[in-house]
């Protein structure tokens, strides 16, 4: 994969492929293309978050590389907004309510990861649970100290994306099951105070877009491969 570290956020162009996802409660089994885009090499930091929607930095946050937590997935999508109109893009969202939120595919601007998308690059032409051996890529409960560490700590996956499992949950776009879950939206990767069998590729997550948590962060992605 190409790594353009010219922005805050770095963004690594991932190349178009195909990946299969699963879910263990329906267990359903689908097929999803996925299309040229760029994924951020590491979930957005508390500095940036901070910086960007103008807060001061709060008592949680040692350093300014811990990753944003306590973010709902209606604050992720206001960030993406934010920071896309920062650097002169086009917001990838219309924003009415949290509950009403509209994406615009065409849009050059910064986005959550579609589920098919983070899985694809979190596998990075792997076909295991994971793309490494655990404690070597991941901060989960038997290896965190049941705390929160700096982004970027353990070793990347093979496209050179740190941190696609362990250490923060991270938000995509996608509805869960919205005929059983309705508004509830997709989270992936695990997260510091996770067993290890929650920090794999295939391991889905739901919760409600207004939901915040200590261990619930995000990563941005932008459409197309030449975006940057």
């Amino acid at each position: 994969m190409d790594a353009d570290m010219t922005t805050e956020t770095g963004m690594i162009s991932v190349h178009p492929g195909s990946v299969t996802l699963s879910d263990r409660r329906t267990r359903r089994r689908w097929v999803a293309d996925v299309t040229p885009f760029r994924l951020a090499v590491h979930p957005v930091t508390h500095g940036v978050y901070e910086r960007v929607r103008g807060g001061a930095p709060t008592e949680r946050a040692l350093t300014d590389r811990i990753p944003a937590v306590n973010v709902s997935w209606w604050d992720a999508v206001r960030f993406c907004n934010a920071l896309s109109e920062e650097e002169g893009l086009t917001p990838a969202y219309s924003l009415p309510e949290w509950d009403s939120v509209e994406w615009s595919p065409s849009a050059d601007g910064y986005r959550l990861p579609t589920e098919a998308e983070w899985e694809y690059a979190c596998r990075a032409g792997t076909t295991g649970p994971r793309y490494g051996p655990l404690d070597d890529i991941a901060w989960h409960r038997a290896n965190s100290g049941e705390r929160l560490h700096e982004v970027a700590g353990r070793r990347p996956n093979p496209w050179g994306l740190h941190d696609m499992l362990g250490n923060v949950w991270e938000w995509c776009w996608d509805l869960y099951d919205p005929e059983v879950y309705g508004t509830y939206r997709v989270l992936r990767g695990g997260g510091w105070f996770d067993e290890h069998w929650s920090c794999r590729a295939g391991v889905r997550r739901r919760s409600h877009p207004t939901f915040r948590v200590d261990d619930v962060g995000f990563r941005v992605a932008r459409s197309g491969a030449g975006a940057g």
